[in-house]
């Protein structure tokens, strides 16, 4: 059996209904917890011995996501187990936000800021250019992780978040969230670019939410026949948009029970994170 797990991802806070894709309001992340002590409880029912706590966010409304900052950080002063990160934007049309949002980074139990281009902006987009560099250069300040959302295509492609890698990596530890988030986003991590990184000397990381069954197996794979990485992949649920149960299952058969199952569900997260 792999070991206890820290989960290195998952959000806090319900968010309000919203029409996606033209249809009704809808509120999709249904295993939401919209309290502390509710989120806690779900630690004590998983065995989940640490985690590191993110906003929810999803909907193309600013405030919903930066409304929920004092929250992660409340379940983080609350909890010894829990670390928090904050929410922050690439956008400028949301600069005052993310000023309020980087006063905090001074505050116990802050890890990590969050940020995606989702809800707007690219990481080519001149018009993020200042809010990008104000949040990975405020990370590097403060030993700070900054967490990217990869999804295929778009401006979350690895292709564009690849950018900031190579912008930012030498100075500013990055975290890839869901391995590129899909098969072309595996395919380009986990096909050579991910490990080039960390042999260029990169301060790149990744977890294993929302892969594709077939790519936690190719990565250990390749970790092996590389020879680099090992320490560079976390165990994460993303909850509510993941699942613990799921998650874990498809990282604990691709990673045994051995050293490569203790680093990917705990010596990387107390590495990164603390202990």
């Amino acid at each position: 059996m792999p070991p206890a797990p820290l989960d290195a991802h998952r959000h806090i806070g319900e968010l309000p209904a919203f029409p996606f894709y033209g249809g009704p309001p809808i509120q999709a992340d249904v295993t939401a917890k919209a309290t502390v002590r509710d989120f806690l409880q779900t630690l004590d029912d998983e065995g989940t011995e640490r985690t590191l706590v993110l906003p929810n966010y999803g909907v193309p409304v600013p405030d919903a996501a930066f409304d929920l900052n004092p929250l992660a950080l409340e379940a983080a002063q609350r909890d010894d187990r829990v670390s928090c990160g904050l929410w922050v934007s690439p956008k400028a049309s949301d600069a005052e936000r993310n000023t309020a949002a980087l006063a905090l980074v001074g505050e116990q139990g802050v890890k990590a800021l969050k940020t995606s281009f989702l809800l707007g902006g690219s990481p080519t987009d001149p018009d993020c250019a200042e809010e990008i560099d104000r949040i990975f250069t405020t990370a590097a300040e403060h030993d700070l992780v900054v967490h990217v959302h990869t999804s295929p295509g778009a401006a979350s492609d690895v292709d564009q978040v690849g950018t900031l890698v190579e912008r930012y990596g030498d100075d500013t530890k990055i975290h890839l969230v869901h391995l590129g988030g899909g098969m072309s986003g595996h395919m380009k991590l986990i096909g050579g670019r991910l490990f080039d990184w960390i042999e260029a000397g990169k301060k790149v990381y990744t977890d294993t939410s929302w892969t594709i069954g077939f790519a936690p197996a190719w990565l250990v794979q390749e970790i092996e026949r590389r020879g680099v990485g090992h320490d560079r992949i976390l165990f994460a649920t993303d909850a509510p948009w993941g699942d613990f149960a799921g998650e874990h299952a498809r990282l604990a058969a691709a990673a045994g029970d051995g050293e490569l199952a203790d680093l990917f569900f705990r010596r990387n997260f107390e590495a990164l994170y603390g202990t």
